[in-house]
């Protein structure tokens, strides 16, 4: 099985604040791997060092063998931010026009691609509203939208589930389990840990810059007796 996602001994730092520290961590093709920590844990930071937003201090990042900040690399990768921020005045239609022009993409794929995740999506109902009138779980489904939309290999997704109601919540796991079907590599941090339990074949756990758990779901929960966020907790207090 081929390696999507290598961090090798990585650590960053923003001035006397350790935000990561020698992260060793890899995701393989066709996997979903959670990836969970309380708040200021190195979430956040991982990822953008992924997205190639900023090089770590120590250590090396490889996405699908090459720097996260190639330009051949991004093309390969779909991306929702905890919280994006959308101009107001425009609709879904337009948001995910614009998206994808800056992917390169013609008008006719961008068109096809659209109508396909709107309704994947469950905002069918609201192609015309401006995205100003959204509730917080309508935006998270117009970020999803947008990351999906020029067909990446690898989807991050940093806290996807948030502010999503159980009907929207069950529609977004059917539909990353769905993407797992069809060979695409899927990251994405999360509080929700029994969705992570439901649809994770990995688990890493974070905690103060530190990973402190890296095992297959499975093994995690495999008694019977006990379940993620029982795990999560104990992991948290006894590392």
């Amino acid at each position: 099985m081929s390696s999507v996602i290598t961090i090798d001994h990585v650590s960053k730092a923003y001035g006397t604040c350790q935000a990561v520290s020698d992260l060793t961590l890899s995701l393989n093709s066709g996997e979903i791997l959670g990836f969970l920590g309380a708040n200021g844990a190195g979430k956040t930071t991982t990822i953008k060092m992924l997205l190639g937003f900023f090089a770590p201090d120590n250590g090396q990042i490889a996405v699908y063998g090459q720097n996260p900040s190639d330009a051949t690399t991004r093309q390969r990768v779909g991306y929702m931010p905890e919280t994006a921020y959308y101009y107001p005045y425009l609709n879904i239609h337009e948001l995910l026009s614009f998206y994808g022009g800056l992917c390169g993409m013609s008008a006719d794929l961008i068109r096809q691609r659209s109508e396909e995740l709107i309704v994947q999506t469950g905002l069918e109902h609201a192609g015309k509203r401006l995205l100003k009138t959204y509730s917080k779980g309508m935006l998270q489904r117009a970020g999803i939208a947008q990351a999906l939309l020029h067909d990446p290999d690898l989807l991050i997704l940093d806290e996807p589930f948030t502010g999503l109601d159980p009907l929207a919540r069950i529609q977004l796991r059917d539909l990353i389990l769905d993407l797992k079907t069809k060979g695409k590599t899927i990251l994405f941090s999360s509080h929700e840990l029994s969705e992570a339990e439901l649809m994770c074949d990995r688990v890493a756990i974070m905690k103060a810059g530190r990973l402190v758990l890296d095992k297959p779901v499975k093994e995690v929960v495999c008694d019977g007796n006990t379940n993620l966020e029982r795990i999560f907790l104990h992991v948290l207090q006894s590392s």
